[in-house]
């Protein structure tokens, strides 16, 4: 039996997907030949064209799933805190800390920013500051934090993470730099709380 047109685009979407991740992943966006991942994937240059547009479109795709990826792993670290603060914390530092990671660093922290511009300006910017903000507006609201204007302590936070991200995957040495930016950003967050421990 024949699977249904919608599936067979899904799929060839999917096959394209995991190709293109794993070049990038592996050789980087300006190594990745179109030629070889679409091959790998059984498909076409067509197909490619077709479902992202170009090789840059592909990328795009590829750290918006990456991105969602990270996304969900954040939220499964801020649940496990033991409290509000705790889960803030540990949510961006974790963010930070992820630049360490191969697949992560190459594509999110190095060639996303150098094809596809400041990460500021991606679609996924505006759900990480509105998450951002959420937290601060109740931490704020339970005498946790410093009063601060939300979005505007978001969007610095958001900068100071991402800029340490890029620090670390751009580095000789990401280990080192993690330690070092990771440290900072904790003193750099401490700063908002009331109370300290």
């Amino acid at each position: 039996m024949r699977k249904p047109r919608s599936e067979m685009i899904a799929e060839t979407r999917a096959k394209l997907l995991a190709a293109g991740r794993k070049a990038f992943g592996s050789v980087g966006y300006a190594d990745a030949s179109m030629d070889d991942f679409t091959a790998a994937a059984g498909l076409t240059r067509g197909a490619l064209y077709h479902h992202f547009g170009d090789k840059k479109g592909l990328l795009q795709a590829v750290v918006s799933q990456i991105d969602a990826e990270m996304t969900a792993r954040l939220c499964a670290i801020s649940s496990r805190a033991p409290s509000r603060w705790q889960a803030f914390v540990d949510e961006n530092v974790g963010y930070v800390e992820m630049a360490l990671e191969p697949e992560i660093q190459r594509i999110m922290f190095r060639d996303g920013p150098a094809v596809l511009g400041d990460p500021s300006g991606w679609p996924s910017a505006n759900g990480c500051i509105a998450t951002i903000t959420e937290s601060l507006r109740a931490l704020g609201d339970e005498g946790i934090i410093v009063k601060i204007d939300p979005e505007a302590g978001a969007r610095l936070i958001n900068a100071a993470s991402s800029c340490a991200a890029q620090w670390i995957a751009n580095s000789d040495d990401p280990a080192t730099t993690s330690k070092r930016a990771v440290k900072a950003f904790r003193t750099f967050l401490e700063g908002l709380r009331i109370e300290k421990d």
